[in-house]
């Protein structure tokens, strides 16, 4: 049991430590919130996807899904068009002051975004497939309970961490150029996660 709980927390958090476009707008939405608590909405999207997209993948429902190729394409083209606006409008954006608060993403925008890019990402989904519910595989009974939990909370653990620490760098952040560059390098992973969605057709 203790060696499941160890194989799920190493490979989770290998999963979700690269930079991308779920990462950096967590980040971003910590660092520039008026108030962390604003940045809620985001991390408990972020969070809840990976939970559902861990427990089917576990569940091996996941893969019987992706094996419609209509639903497959449908779910990439939705993402590359939500990706493309979400980078323009995250290069448009600037850091929050009192002057362009409206420039701000409401709790909707945040869900929304958030819920795209973990359930509209077909390459991500697989991943998830691909290397936590393989692994499952491993294991049956409270193993397998006890993997499966580890690996969630490992997501619940790092979003809100993630979170935090945008926070704390938005705050000492004063002058906003550090997140103004942070918003350009945002839009850019959306865009090149579009182009990328785009050749995996």
């Amino acid at each position: 049991m203790i060696s499941a709980a160890i194989h799920g927390f190493i490979l989770a958090f290998g999963l979700i430590l690269p930079l991308g476009v779920q990462n950096v707008f967590v980040f971003n939405q910590g660092a520039i919130q008026p108030k962390w608590t604003n940045a809620l909405p985001v991390v408990m999207t972020a969070a809840l996807c990976d939970t559902l997209l861990i427990s089917l993948a576990v569940l091996g429902i996941s893969a019987v899904v992706l094996e419609i190729s209509f639903l497959k394409i449908a779910l990439s083209v939705i993402g590359i068009a939500f990706l493309l606006y979400m980078g323009y409008v995250t290069w448009k954006s600037k850091p929050s002051t009192a002057e362009n608060s409206v420039q701000l993403f409401s709790a909707r925008k945040q869900i929304t975004f958030a819920a795209s890019v973990s359930l509209l990402n077909p390459h991500a989904i697989m991943d998830t497939i691909g290397v936590i519910g393989t692994s499952s595989l491993t294991y049956i009974g409270i193993e397998k309970a006890v993997f499966t939990i580890v690996c969630i909370f490992v997501s619940w653990l790092w979003f809100f961490g993630l979170s935090i620490v945008g926070r704390l760098v938005g705050k000492l952040d004063q002058s906003g150029s550090f997140l103004h560059v942070l918003n350009k390098i945002s839009a850019i992973i959306m865009w090149g996660t579009a182009v990328y969605l785009v050749f995996s057709l």
